[in-house]
């Protein structure tokens, strides 16, 4: 099946958002490779357990919690996260600082060796985000889920989005639209799915000169309950 233009797509959503300039006046604006290499590994890992830890709770409640988990994770540092012995974790995970949750503090430790593993390749693991090509963003997401801990689902891809790694997030409106137009069917996560949409996101990507992270902000602003 053919693709929506994504001149329609732009134009339906600036129509529900106002304007061409009210629309681009929400989108983000990805790094650039620079900019992403040289971000502290520290703060990578900080942002993947904060997305780990606002996954299925109020955001702005991890938010305000946040300065107790910098202090009792010792500011997310690489080494001492993977230095820290089981029992210290589990002391860890009972302070009142943080949202004690045993199962989600011990992605710590997981996260930070597979982060170690990565940079030890590439020089830092922001390096290694950094240079992911964005065509294959998918690749990024799977290797995230399957060396990392509760990385899965949009967890990765949203903690990159933050981040400022140019990536495309599945989101309900985003989803919604591509089972609409016979893009992916089935999970939203199998294979088969995913790589329909890295498909798709790239043939607009062509036609647009857009950032991946843009194409589908537009998109979910295109459709769903979103129109003001």
């Amino acid at each position: 099946m053919a693709l929506e233009k994504f001149s329609d797509i732009y134009h339906r959503a600036a129509t529900r958002k106002g304007s061409n300039s009210d629309l681009e006046q929400r989108l983000a604006h990805p790094k650039s490779v620079k900019e992403l290499s040289e971000i502290p590994d520290d703060r990578w890992l900080a942002t993947f357990s904060q997305k780990i830890f606002q996954s299925g709770m109020n955001w702005q409640v991890v938010r305000n919690k946040w300065p107790g988990f910098e202090e009792v994770f010792w500011g997310f540092d690489i080494e001492k996260m993977c230095l820290t012995p089981p029992e210290m974790w589990e002391e860890k995970a009972t302070n009142p600082a943080i949202i004690r949750h045993l199962g989600k503090v011990m992605t710590i430790p997981h996260n930070a060796q597979m982060m170690k593993s990565a940079a030890k390749q590439h020089g830092s693991f922001a390096k290694f985000v950094a240079e992911w090509p964005e065509n294959d963003i998918i690749g990024l997401w799977a290797h995230l889920k399957k060396h990392g801990s509760r990385l899965g689902g949009n967890t990765g891809p949203y903690s990159l989005r933050m981040m400022g790694k140019d990536t495309f997030i599945l989101s309900g409106d985003v989803e919604g639209y591509l089972r609409a137009q016979k893009i992916i069917d089935g999970g939203r996560d199998t294979r088969k799915s995913l790589h329909a949409a890295q498909e798709a996101f790239n043939q607009w990507q062509e036609e647009s000169g857009r950032p991946l992270c843009q194409i589908s902000q537009i998109i979910a602003f295109s459709v769903g309950d979103n129109s003001y």
